[in-house]
Formats: C-alpha cells, structure tokens, sequence
C-alpha cells in the first residue's frame, strides 16, 4: 500500500503530546496490519477501513459472498487488540433475548427463596459479529440499534451499559436468496461503513492455497487493551480539520438529496432518497482517523474522498429510473466524487 506523506505543517495547531501519539498510532497501525498478515492475505483496503472504523468509534457492514475469511478477520482483528470477542450467527429463528441476554430464575441461598438474574448475551463484548445479518426478521434485527446507537441494552425495563470500547461488524450476504430479510434504512444507518469484500487476486489465492493448508495458523500478538483503543478513538476526535473541509463534506451529502436545489439534475433522476446528517458526520470524523493512522495532523480532501464511496453507498436510495438503467448507488457515489473533484 502507498502511503501519504504525512501533512507536516499544521502540527502546531495540535499539542506535542498530540503529535508524538499521532505518530505512535502510525507505528501501532502498522505494527496491527503486519500482525493480520500473519493469517489474513489481501484484504488491504477492507484492514484499513476495519481499523478507520474502530478507532472512529463507529461500526462497519462488511458485504461479501462467504468464504473471503471475513469472521477470521473480525477475530482476528479482537485477539490483536487483546479485546471480547463474540460471534452472533443470525438466523430466520433467532429472538432478541437470544442476543441481549434474558432474566431467569434462580433460586438464592437464603431460605429456597427465587429471584430473576439477568444472564448476558453474547452482544455484551468489545466486538460483536453479527453474521448474516440480513438472514433474521426485522424484529431481531432492532435488538441491535439501542445497541449500536446508544451502547446500552434495555431488557424488561432494566437497562445495561455495554462496555467500551463497544464496536458491531456485521456480514451481509449479497447473493439474493430465501430467507433473507434486508436491513431498513434505518439500521443501515447505524453502519458508519459498507465495506464490499472483494475476491482475493489470483496470486492471493495461490497464497491462500499454500499457507492455509500446511500446519495451523501463527498466534497473534497483542499489541493494545481497551484502554489504550480508548485513548486512541479520543486522539483521533482531536485531529484539526480545515474549515473548507466541512464545507465540502456538507456540499456532498446535501448533493446526493434530490429535493435540494444544489444537487445534480442526473441525482434528482436516479435518487430516490439521500444520505442523512449522520453520514456528513462520519465523513469527518472518517477523515479525522485516516490522516491519524497514516501519520497525518490534519485531515484533508484526500481523506474525505477515500472513504466517501464506505460512507455514502448505503445511504443513497435509488428509483426505478436508476434501475432501468443499470445505475447503483455505488456508480452515483462514484460519479458524485469525480465532479466533485473536477469543480
């Protein structure tokens, strides 16, 4: 991968206790990318916009036919950040309380006397994976939001405060198939990413062929806590961004609107509805941990374009028009960024 140099000259608009944990957080990036390539081949961009999404405290969708290793990457990922792992199989029979956890009875020592205790689900850890998440009724899948939105769990008017740092990565099959339920808009919402899970090159798989055949995988290192992934998402809150920027990150998100004046005539053709606030935010905030975690001091136009199509694909609604012409939300996306960039 080819890494920017970093933006020098705004390094003192932060504190040097800042810029020297900006660099320490380069280093730690590329101590964690040489770890995963112990047992993860390719996957380059989906790494690093696995770690953007993590240390911007947001949470990620990852789309993929199965089979790309995308649960060894999320464990993977949790065992060299030395954090909870647990994984959520989502089935069309799967309840709520079979992810947030339920009370049952017990009975305490004190005279045979029964009491409700509150047994914890497997969403109660530092990474939860949320396989196939379009494979459980929309019931199931709400037992997330309060989750992933507000990092609390509320079962029979108890609520429970989820322990940070707190990060849901969920996989979504592609392929149209019974059976399967597809996320409201609403939850999609929740995804600071959509981060589409390619097939590996024909070197790769040749690798992939040769390493994961012979004897078993190389065990990790464990290179942070929570506390110290903690310190990290707060660093990167602190990263200076140019007033232009917010500028342009706003004039994006309020171009892929159809009812709004600025937006494009071909946008109001093929758009059915926007991207929210919430995506102008998580483009900031995108920027903001990839210039940190390739040594930046500042977050730039760069930044903003490079995670603009993980930002904004998810969040673009297309109409029919848009169908009948063979038009995604990935080439809108895709078509916004270039005229952007050509204005």
């Amino acid at each position: 991968m080819i890494m920017e140099a970093p933006h020098t000259e705004p390094a003192e608009q932060l504190p040097p206790d800042d810029v020297a944990a900006i660099d320490e957080l380069g280093r730690t990036y590329q101590a964690f990318r040489q770890e995963l390539a112990k047992v993860i081949i390719g996957q380059d961009e989906v790494i690093e916009k696995l770690a953007i999404s993590l240390f911007a405290r947001g949470h990620a969708l990852l789309m993929g036919v199965p089979g790309l290793a995308k649960t060894l990457l999320v464990s993977s990922v949790a065992e060299t950040f030395d954090l909870s792992f647990n994984r959520i199989q989502f089935t069309p029979d799967l309840m709520p309380a079979d992810i947030t956890g339920t009370d049952i009875i017990q009975e305490s020592g004190a005279g045979g006397r029964r009491e409700f205790e509150f047994v914890r689900g497997p969403v109660f850890s530092n990474i939860v994976l949320a396989d196939e998440i379009n494979r459980a009724p929309a019931k199931t899948q709400s037992a997330m939001l309060e989750a992933m939105q507000e990092n609390k769990v509320t079962v029979l008017g108890h609520t429970y405060t989820l322990q940070p740092p707190f990060f849901v990565l969920a996989t979504q099959n592609p392929i149209e198939q019974e059976g399967t339920y597809p996320l409201p808009e609403a939850q999609l919402d929740r995804f600071m990413f959509l981060i589409e899970v390619d097939y590996p090159s024909a070197g790769e798989e040749k690798r992939i062929a040769r390493e994961t055949t012979g004897s078993g995988r190389q065990a990790l290192n464990h290179l942070l806590d929570g506390e110290k992934v903690m310190a990290y998402q707060k660093l990167v809150r602190r990263v200076p961004v140019p007033e232009h920027l917010y500028d342009y990150a706003v004039s994006m998100v309020r171009k892929t609107r159809p009812g709004q004046p600025e937006s494009p005539q071909w946008i109001k053709d093929t758009v059915g509805w926007g991207a929210g606030p919430r995506a102008v935010q998580y483009l900031i905030l995108g920027a903001k941990s990839r210039a940190a975690l390739r040594g930046a001091y500042m977050a730039s136009i760069e930044d903003i374009e490079a995670i603009a199509p993980a930002v904004l694909t998810h969040r673009v609604i297309t109409n029919f028009a848009a169908e009948s012409q063979g038009m995604t939300s990935k080439k809108i996306v895709e078509r916004l960024i270039k005229e952007m960039r050509e204005e």
